[in-house]
């Protein structure tokens, strides 16, 4: 074999031992489930958690949708929430209203059924059907002191309610890569899930995408991280207010 040809082979040789360790490289890269992501679903589970929280708390605006258990009751949210107030829809066993609050001033809004039941629903009951009949359809201002104030502008506060949902409880462990909507995830667990699941964002800022509450307390999936929506007070036309408590009997 001549040096020309013997060096020829030698090149040909060494070009596809790089080609066979590309390959190998490549095919390496695909099974990383980290691969091209943020890189948090390296870190401990604490530190998830930590970072999750943060990316919440940096943004001014998300939708939540899903069902929470708050006080003996199931209530179904669909809810756009920012610092100042938020809006959407709330179902409970009363039936389906809209909150919204601008600031410290909280409206709800429902048919005449849903002001005209039993408490024990869920809802506030006004003095007679009458007085149903004048809330029905209207933006009812909620008194700061009424009960109802309290127990529904939790659903409109952004902080609050991400501060109370986005605690896991127990022991934090993380159990593996998921997906959210056609988003990776990595997931993290309080107490091996008892404790609640949450999953976590790996692409772009970590945010939290899907929560499982401890004890079944329901499921809530969060999106639009950081997409403004207008918030204003109804007109005067379509409010009802009542004063410092709502009719009820």
């Amino acid at each position: 074999m001549t040096a020309t040809a013997l060096g020829l082979t030698r090149r040909n040789a060494l070009a596809g031992a790089l080609a066979v360790l590309a390959v190998t490289g490549l095919a390496a890269c695909s099974d990383d489930p980290d691969a091209n992501t943020n890189g948090v679903g390296k870190l401990p589970a604490a530190q998830i958690q930590s970072r999750t929280q943060q990316a919440a708390d940096s943004v001014a605006a998300v939708h939540l949708a899903g069902n929470v258990v708050a006080g003996g009751h199931t209530y179904k949210l669909d809810m756009r929430l920012k610092g100042d107030g938020g809006t959407g829809s709330v179902t409970s066993e009363a039936g389906t209203f809209q909150l919204l609050r601008v600031d410290k001033q909280l409206f709800l809004k429902a048919g005449s059924d849903f002001w005209d039941h039993e408490d024990s629903k869920g809802g506030p009951k006004v003095a007679d059907t009458a007085a149903a009949d004048k809330l029905g359809g209207k933006y009812v201002k909620v008194p700061q002191r009424d009960p109802a104030y309290q127990r529904f502008s939790g659903f409109t506060d952004k902080d609050v309610l991400l501060d109370s949902v986005l605690t896991l409880h127990g022991a934090l462990a993380t159990d593996g890569h998921h997906e959210q909507s056609g988003v990776r995830t990595i997931r993290i667990t309080g107490d091996k899930g008892s404790g609640g699941t949450l999953d976590v964002s790996l692409e772009g800022k970590p945010y939290p995408l899907r929560l499982v509450r401890a004890g079944g307390a329901g499921t809530l999936v969060f999106s639009e991280w950081g997409k403004d929506f207008p918030l204003a007070e109804p007109g005067k036309d379509d409010t009802v207010d009542y004063g410092r408590q709502l009719p009820t009997s």
